[in-house]
């Protein structure tokens, strides 16, 4: 028979357990609910959001990893709404910001985020991501990689038979990232139609993501591509030493990732502190240190920062200007008539 005084010790301890159980139950269900809806692998931004929950364990973060496309068209669409937005299609959210699908933030990280990486205190460029060429380590067996526009105009025109159907991009409809990339390549190159219609007589393969692209590159389907971002690129050629990342010596363009708070958020407060996060020294610290999503913040130490990245390219970056312009870009008349050229240059039918 067990002694009287240790069947007590069991049964407090027993008591304590189911106590502290229903604690931790109540505490989890009294967690305020934070969705996100966001175009951005969780993967390459998990360091973040693990860091966030650490920092706020009184908020149950719902993280959703879509489509450009698919965020857009949920701020105007989902019921209830997300509580934060974020995405790449910068000319897209600048588009719904200025619809008034977003709340203010008034917060001392938001009056001090630069200038030139917000709009109205509305929304906030967070990350700071070149854009790049990627190819398969075996190309260079067979012709010089490209190091710039030029030189992958040339490569289009001179190794036209060898390249053919092994160059990839991103389709100009089926992600808005890619659409926005090809109308900044127009601002910058006055050879960027001969470009398009290098990439249409070798048949390149237009993918509706980076992630599309770099799968191809490693399989071998394909050999080059153009116009990947930066951020997944280079966090996939950590573990796959076949495929090379080259940031383009003549300019590269550098997007960024731009988050707000819906208008209807059904939790603002919880959607306030997530964003006060991202533009955070905390949260803009993991961004420089663990992810190649590149801080903003220019009093941040760490392999990817903007302040490194200048460094390293130069004068050559030319980040996408948040303002107002942006608009310009998802003006219906002006998305017809872009792809309407695209179609007569690339001389393909790129909805296949």
């Amino acid at each position: 028979m067990m002694p009287r005084r240790v069947s007590l010790s069991l049964s407090l301890l027993a008591l304590l357990l189911v106590g502290a159980g229903v604690a931790a139950g109540q505490a989890r269900a009294a967690a305020t609910p934070l969705v996100v809806d966001a175009a951005l692998d969780r993967e390459v931004v998990a360091p973040l959001l693990d860091a966030f929950r650490a920092a706020h364990p009184e908020i149950a973060l719902d993280f959703r990893d879509r489509s450009t496309l698919e965020v857009d068209a949920l701020v105007a669409e989902a019921d209830p709404a997300p509580d934060v937005v974020i995405s790449s299609a910068m000319p897209w959210q600048m588009a719904r910001v200025n619809q008034g699908h977003a709340r203010r933030l008034d917060s001392p990280a938001a009056r001090r985020w630069p200038a030139w990486a917000k709009w109205r205190d509305e929304v906030f460029g967070f990350t700071f991501e070149p854009i790049v060429m990627a190819y398969r380590l075996d190309l260079s067996r067979h012709m010089m990689p490209p190091q710039t526009h030029a030189d992958l105009h040339t490569l289009l025109t001179t190794e036209r038979d060898m390249l053919d159907g092994r160059v990839t991009t991103y389709s100009p409809l089926k992600s808005g990232v890619g659409y926005t990339l090809y109308q900044q390549d127009a601002r910058y190159t006055p050879r960027f139609w001969d470009l398009v219609a290098g990439m249409g007589r070798v048949d390149a393969q237009l993918e509706g993501s980076t992630r599309a692209m770099l799968e191809g590159l490693s399989d071998g389907r394909y050999w080059l591509g153009y116009n990947l971002l930066g951020s997944y690129a280079m966090v996939w050629a950590q573990e796959h030493p076949e495929v090379i990342v080259q940031v383009p010596r003549d300019y590269s363009l550098v997007m960024m990732r731009m988050a707000f708070i819906h208008r209807d958020a059904p939790h603002p407060a919880a959607a306030e502190a997530f964003v006060d996060f991202l533009l955070g020294r905390e949260g803009q610290r993991v961004l420089a240190g663990q992810t190649p999503l590149f801080s903003v913040r220019p009093d941040i130490v760490g392999p990817y920062t903007a302040a490194r990245l200048r460094d390293q390219v130069g004068e050559r970056l030319f980040p996408i200007p948040l303002n107002a312009s942006l608009l310009a870009f998802v003006d219906p008349q002006r998305r017809a008539a872009f792809l309407e050229r695209w179609r007569r240059e690339f001389r393909r039918d790129v909805t296949k």
